[in-house]
């Protein structure tokens, strides 16, 4: 039960510690100042909702979301539901693929090119359909969570930063809820594709509580340095390399590695979701579902998102928010007793 509630559990923190997440963009946005009350909040929230959506998931047997969503909103508001996971999935792994191929520009390979290499790569975890994800999982995120959490204490350290919590100077504890929900639509889409793999509702216990105190705890240290260096925030587009920029050269060069690979698993999760979600319809393993989604995606890659993100992502804000309230009210409505 352990053994399998651990992997669950880097699947989980792979598919909400993405790129915005690693590089502190993400953590600062929502967070900053007075927020240490909003991340414990957020830490609690975030474990009920994940053994939710695992729990309904394995009693489902599900293959993909749609049962979850379905057994969460009803069957009609699902299918509102189906359509804004899919577009979600879609936009950010188009996202997370352009961002894949910028990258390696870094290594002078040149932009499609390294959109190609990147695609194959997500194609080959797949050869092994979620226990592939899994194994990459179990490889990038423990290394990206020992050497971040390695960077932040030596920084804070050096900065003669002391940890303190005052009650009365909690007032951005609201953003509990929705940095939450900014995770909630990836997380049903990759959950909801496991319960048939699930062995037992202990599994869930493991990985809900396992991710949600690895992530408050790192969420609570990361935006502890933030707050050092807020005022140069602005100045930066990745946060954390003004967190680095006394650091020696190969300590930022391994972390740009590691972000490299935030932004693969976040590209892998949207995929896994999107292909179990159709392999109903076209009959195939993963791994082809995946070559198609990708050649399907190449295109958008140097679309103007600009306009897409500007109409899609207050959708997805309020369907989020909207979603988190349906899992939180779950156990009160179906009077669930969490056994």
């Amino acid at each position: 039960m352990f053994r399998a509630g651990f992997r669950w559990m880097f699947l989980i923190l792979g598919t909400a510690i993405g790129a915005g997440y690693a590089s502190g963009r993400e953590i600062w946005q929502f967070y900053g100042e007075q927020s240490a009350l909003a991340i414990i909040f957020f830490t609690f929230i975030f474990i009920i909702c994940s053994y939710i959506i695992m729990k309904i998931s394995y009693e489902k047997k599900a293959e993909h979301f749609v049962p979850v969503l379905k057994e969460l909103v009803g069957e009609k508001v699902s299918h509102v539901y189906d359509v804004i996971t899919i577009l979600y999935l879609f936009s950010t792994t188009v996202v997370m693929l352009a961002g894949g191929g910028a990258t390696l520009e870094l290594f002078t390979i040149p932009f499609w090119w390294g959109i190609l290499i990147f695609g194959f790569l997500l194609v080959l975890v797949f050869l092994w359909n979620i226990n592939g994800l899994i194994s990459i999982n179990m490889a990038i995120i423990p290394a990206l969570i020992i050497f971040l959490t390695t960077v932040l204490f030596i920084f804070l350290s050096a900065n003669g930063k002391e940890f303190s919590f005052i009650l009365h100077e909690q007032g951005n504890w609201p953003s509990a809820f929705t940095f939450t929900a900014l995770n909630i639509l990836p997380l049903v889409a990759v959950l909801g594709a496991i319960g048939k793999e699930m062995k037992s509702k202990g599994e869930a216990w493991v990985a809900s509580i396992g991710s949600g105190l690895f992530l408050g705890f790192i969420t609570f240290v990361y935006n502890e340095a933030l707050i050092e260096v807020a005022q140069e925030i602005m100045l930066y587009e990745i946060p954390l390399f003004i967190i680095m920029k006394n650091f020696p050269y190969v300590a930022v060069f391994i972390m740009s590695i590691l972000l490299f690979g935030a932004i693969f698993t976040t590209a892998a999760s949207g995929l896994l979701g999107l292909s179990t979600r159709f392999k109903d319809y076209l009959k195939m393993p993963l791994w082809m579902i995946s070559i198609l989604l990708i050649l399907l995606m190449v295109p958008f890659t140097t679309f103007g998102f600009s306009t897409l993100v500007s109409i899609l992502y207050p959708l997805y804000g309020i369907a989020n928010l909207y979603l988190l309230a349906v899992i939180l009210l779950y156990p009160i409505v179906n009077r669930y007793n969490l056994k």
